[in-house]
């Protein structure tokens, strides 16, 4: 009785402590990378390193408050997420492919949903937004908050690429 009291108490502690330290670490930004852009170039990273007064005047409210501050729309708000033609998914901050719409899929989340991106297309970080550690991912080119990555997706990846519809451009195939 004394030994799983004990086990009791330490979990409860663990607990406790790997909670405060995820909340300390998402305060103070230790887990965040300052940017997570991976470019294919030194002169296409300069190309969309664009001064926030910039992203202001390209973007609408909605796009720039989800691709320049991380924020998330609300479900079922985008027209993307019904959208079942052939053709690519782009950013719409600066037009890279970064989804077929073969990798589309219906999550039931509200959100349109991939399980797989372009190669070299993301770059991901980890968030602590929410407490829980998550899988943020950002357009490679300009840095742009496209979503969250989960392990709960289709075969054959098993990822759910959970991404913002404001956040996309879809061109459809010729």
């Amino acid at each position: 009785m004394l030994e799983a009291m004990a086990s009791s108490l330490q979990y409860w502690w663990l607990s406790r402590r790997s909670l405060l330290l995820a909340i300390l670490a998402g305060s103070v930004g230790l887990f965040r990378s300052p940017k997570p852009v991976l470019a294919a170039s030194k002169a296409d990273e300069t190309a969309w390193d664009l001064s926030d007064a910039e992203w202001k005047r390209r973007l609408s409210p909605e796009a720039y408050r989800v691709l320049r501050q991380e924020g998330t729309e609300p479900p079922f708000s985008s027209a993307l997420n019904d959208e079942k033609g052939p053709g690519t998914f782009h950013c719409s901050g600066c037009d890279l492919p970064l989804f077929s719409s073969e990798a589309k899929f219906n999550s039931g989340t509200g959100w349109p949903s991939f399980w797989q991106a372009l190669p070299g297309a993301i770059a991901t970080k980890i968030d602590f937004k929410l407490i829980i550690p998550r899988t943020e991912y950002h357009c490679r080119r300009c840095g742009g908050h496209q979503g969250h990555v989960f392990n709960d997706g289709p075969k054959p990846t098993g990822k759910r690429f959970c991404n913002n519809g404001v956040a996309l451009r879809f061109q459809p195939s010729p």
